[in-house]
């Protein structure tokens, strides 16, 4: 999948904020087509989604952006794109994965996607933090109240 290269956002890129917004935007679009059956039938859509994920915004936009409704079309979406990830873009969503198997009861498997993380960059801080979190077996409950705290003030800082 080597298109994800067009669409990585360089932390000092001019447009940074309109990258961010792309990125935000193309994970819930993403998450549209799953939710409608369609998966990641659009490759353009998924890679511009592994690639934008790049930005900590963006991640830090897509750990938050489900719902208990619409939790099974993102499972969905971020376990198809753990799959298709080539190396160096794996640790954002293994990551956003991980914190999703953790909420959903599902430690071992949030243990492996961690474990899929750290391989592909071991200093990848969310995948750092996710671990100890999971390690002290802080309450899913918890971590979904604080996503949830979390999310508006990414939305605010990338949609303004």
């Amino acid at each position: 999948m080597s298109e994800v290269n067009q669409f990585i956002i360089a932390s000092d890129a001019k447009e940074l904020n309109h990258l961010q917004r792309d990125g935000a935007t193309a994970v819930i679009d993403l998450a549209g087509e799953y939710h409608v059956g369609r998966g990641a039938e659009d490759r353009e859509l998924a890679a511009r989604v592994i690639g934008r994920m790049s930005d900590i915004q963006v991640r830090d936009f897509a750990l938050g952006s489900h719902s208990l409704e619409s939790a099974d079309s993102y499972w969905r979406m971020w376990r198809d794109l753990l799959v298709i990830a080539p190396n160096g873009f794996v640790a954002p969503i293994a990551s956003v994965f991980a914190a999703l198997a953790y909420e959903r009861g599902e430690g071992a498997l949030a243990q492996k996607a961690l474990d899929r993380a750290l391989a592909d960059n071991p200093s990848y801080s969310l995948a750092v933090l996710l671990r100890r979190v999971f390690t002290v077996g802080w309450p899913a409950k918890s971590f979904t109240k604080m996503r949830a705290e979390l999310h508006p003030k990414v939305v605010a800082t990338i949609f303004g």
